[in-house]
């Protein structure tokens, strides 16, 4: 299922859009965009979308996307229901951001998380509980007023504390863009050799650094240890193969991907899709061509208000 583009309107005269919406409402479809978005939900529970993964929300979820990330949040309403207030949504370019760091230097702080934004991020119920009343105001404000409730909004979630990366390793990662980066070059061969015994200092010597510099950097480039970005990595490609090969046994998977038992590839794909190998296969494999990584919201319930297709509120799966 392919998303649909969503246009972002930004008046004359702004920087941004900061606005409200219901639900049902036009963006409540499975849809993308290549502005940021900071989308807090303040009324309803449902499932959302974001990239390849799929949770629950309710009042006060918290999530911010980066350009270009499919996303889709969906109520759960009667038939005929409406909700006058669902999300709170703010919508910025990526020039906006890219002109303030060239000309103020205090917001190259923003930058991670701004990177990190492109797979989506969930914040905690603190950080939500503080934006709330700044992404209220800053809906009616004007003038200069906006553009400092917008940075505050903006400190508030770049302070906050481990945020929740949503979608899987693939959809943060353009090597295509950044070919000359070390650390990209590494995770380029790691791809290459996903299934194959690749550890750091062969990375590292490929790279042309240390292995304990080579760290660091893979740590601050990813946010995670080559150990379990490699494991994130295999459990994604095994729930590709479990959705798309029904004739594969799940312990051929396991070895197919690189994992050396049954037992170590279980637990792994447990702790990061919350279910087992076969009870993933039978979730979503009855829906179809699409694939979908799901598991429950680890900080709070929340709701938001945009885009998927009917087939996902019925359980359906997308790429």
């Amino acid at each position: 299922m392919q998303p649909d583009l969503e246009l972002v309107h930004i008046r004359k005269g702004e920087s941004f859009a900061a606005w409200m919406h219901g639900y049902p409402f036009r963006t409540v479809r499975w849809h993308y965009h290549p502005e940021y978005e900071i989308h807090l939900v303040v009324a309803t529970s449902g499932k959302f979308y974001v990239g390849d993964f799929a949770g629950t929300f309710g009042p006060g979820q918290l999530i911010m996307t980066g350009p270009n990330l499919p996303q889709n949040w969906i109520s759960d309403v009667a038939a005929g229901e409406s909700v006058s207030a669902r999300s709170l949504v703010i919508q910025f370019p990526e020039s906006f951001i890219e002109n303030a760091c060239a000309n103020i230097p205090e917001t190259e702080a923003m930058r991670p998380l701004l990177d990190r934004s492109r797979r989506g991020l969930l914040f905690d119920a603190a950080t939500s509980d503080a934006v709330r009343p700044l992404m209220t105001r800053l809906i009616e404000a004007q003038g200069m007023v906006r553009i400092a409730l917008f940075w505050q909004i903006l400190g508030h979630l770049a302070a906050a504390p481990d945020p929740e990366v949503l979608a899987s390793l693939s959809y943060e990662l353009d090597l295509g863009k950044q070919t000359q980066c070390g650390v990209n070059r590494a995770i380029a061969h790691l791809r290459e050799n996903l299934t194959e015994s690749v550890d750091e200092k062969e990375l590292a010597d490929l790279v042309g650094q240390s292995p304990s510099a080579f760290s660091r950097a893979f740590k601050r480039h990813t946010g995670s240890t080559l150990v379990r970005y490699k494991n994130q990595l295999r459990v994604d490609l095994a729930c590709q193969m479990l959705l798309t090969r029904p004739d594969i046994k799940v312990s051929e998977i396991c070895y197919q991907v690189g994992f050396g038992n049954l037992s170590n590839f279980n637990r792994h794909f447990l702790k990061l899709k919350g279910m087992s190998p076969s009870q993933f296969r039978a979730t979503f494999a009855a829906n179809g061509a699409f694939t979908l990584r799901e598991q429950p919201v680890r900080t709070m319930p929340s709701d938001a208000g945009q885009t998927m297709p009917v087939t996902a509120h019925k359980g359906g799966t997308f790429e």
